[in-house]
Parts: C-alpha cells; sequence; structure tokens
C-alpha cells in the first residue's frame, strides 16, 4: 500500500512552513518579476556548484533534484504529483492560485486532484492571493513606477480577483501616484534637453502612458516640469498627445 506524504504544516509566525524545508516563499518588496511563471529556471549547475556537490573520490552528492522530486512522487496518485508540482514551483517565487492551477492542467493533473491540493495549500496558507497581489502593489509601484491602472491589469493577467485587486491596488492613492509620476519625469528630463518641446512632450508623456498614468495627469506633470526648466507651454496644442 502507498503511504501518501504529511500535507505541509500551516506556516509559522516566521514565514516557514512547519515542515522540513518546504518553505513559504518570501512576498517582500522587489521580489516580482516578469518571467515566465512556469519556467523552472536552469537545469544545471555551474562548475563551481558542480564542485562543491562532489564528495571525496570524484562522487557527486545523491541529493535528489526538484525534478527528480516530483517524479518521486507516487505513480498513479495525482494529489501527491500536484502536491509535488505546486511545491516545487513555489519555491523561491510566490504564484497565486490561478497560476498554479494552469501549471496543474497543462502538467496533465485530474481537475479532482489539483482542486483538492490548491484548497488544502490556501488553509495553510501556501497559496494567498491577497498577500500575493499586496506584495506585488508594493514592489511595481515603488521599482517601476506603475500606476494603479497598469498593475491592476497585471494582476488580472495573473488571475487574482477583481475585490482582491482593489484592495491591493487601493494601497496607492491619488497623491501618491502624482509623487510617483513627478518623480518619473524628473529622472527623464535632463535626457530630453536639446530636443524641441514638443517631441520632450511626447516622450515624456508617453513614458508615464506606458506605465499606466491617464492622460490628463501626464499632461499636467510634463508640462509642469518643462514650465520650470524655463520653457514656453502657454500656447502648447496638446491634440494628439
Amino acid at each position: 500500500m502507498t503511504r501518501r506524504t504529511d500535507w505541509p504544516e500551516p506556516p509559522a509566525e516566521d514565514g516557514r512552513s512547519g515542515q522540513g524545508n518546504e518553505s513559504v516563499p518570501s512576498t517582500g518588496r522587489g521580489a516580482y518579476t516578469d518571467a515566465d511563471p512556469y519556467d523552472d529556471g536552469p537545469g544545471r549547475r555551474g562548475r563551481a556548484g558542480r564542485r562543491a556537490g562532489r564528495r571525496p573520490g570524484g562522487h557527486q552528492d545523491s541529493a535528489p533534484s526538484s525534478s527528480r522530486a516530483e517524479k518521486g512522487a507516487p505513480p498513479g496518485d495525482p494529489v501527491e504529483q500536484a502536491r509535488a508540482i505546486c511545491l516545487r514551483l513555489l519555491t523561491g517565487t510566490p504564484r497565486t492560485r490561478a497560476q498554479l492551477a494552469e501549471a496543474l492542467r497543462k502538467r496533465g493533473i485530474a481537475e479532482e486532484a489539483a482542486e483538492e491540493v490548491l484548497a488544502r495549500f490556501e488553509d495553510v496558507g501556501l497559496i494567498n492571493d491577497g498577500a500575493f497581489a499586496d506584495a506585488w502593489v508594493e514592489s511595481r509601484h515603488h521599482g517601476r513606477g506603475l500606476a494603479r491602472r497598469a498593475l491592476a491589469q497585471e494582476l488580472r493577467t495573473k488571475g487574482v480577483d477583481s475585490t482582491v485587486i482593489e484592495e491591493a491596488v487601493g494601497q496607492v492613492d491619488a497623491e501618491q501616484e502624482e509623487e510617483r509620476a513627478r518623480e518619473l519625469v524628473a529622472r527623464k528630463l535632463r535626457s530630453t534637453r536639446g530636443l524641441e518641446r514638443d517631441k520632450r512632450l511626447r516622450r515624456l508623456a508617453g513614458m508615464l502612458a506606458r506605465k499606466g498614468y491617464s492622460q490628463g495627469l501626464a499632461l499636467k506633470v510634463v508640462r509642469e516640469a518643462l514650465e520650470q526648466e524655463g520653457e514656453d507651454v502657454g500656447e502648447l496644442d496638446e491634440e494628439g498627445f
């Protein structure tokens, strides 16, 4: 009879699960990238890593890799296979429930087994879309300067519920968004010196638009920045910007 591996314990207050090295991924600031959520990373270690893994006599450590651990799940047990896949994907990188569900679907895991595992992982805190969304907003707004509209769109593509998105994006108010827009323009302004006024306006306003800022706010911030540099923007035609 195949013995099913114990489920992970609920995470302790320090962010670690109660079972071995199955740690809860960090949701701290700066933890997110635009990488493919299903990219498992390089499968080989560098030369230094290979040397460190060798034992005297030229033998390598026999610790199984994460991919071998997944293959080691009991054959024919979709719940254990789903559990192994989710733990591997959550190692080092937070995921939303929708991302994990899609990963299980692509790997041919039965819907019933996937739902059982995902529900259990939510119960013990290994999946937390609210915490994911909060950390995403914190990281992408401060790190990349994204506006609320762009942040909401990114979270939607990751399958986060609209109510959760609204609460997370609500961390950034209109005043904070405008201040961040001013910082972005101030950083970019110097590189546009020497260009024609209209070209500077297009370039700076376009930069803000790509980050999700509204046209009205973008033009307001850019006009004020150009005026402070002595540009005459009194009769500036804003149509087409």
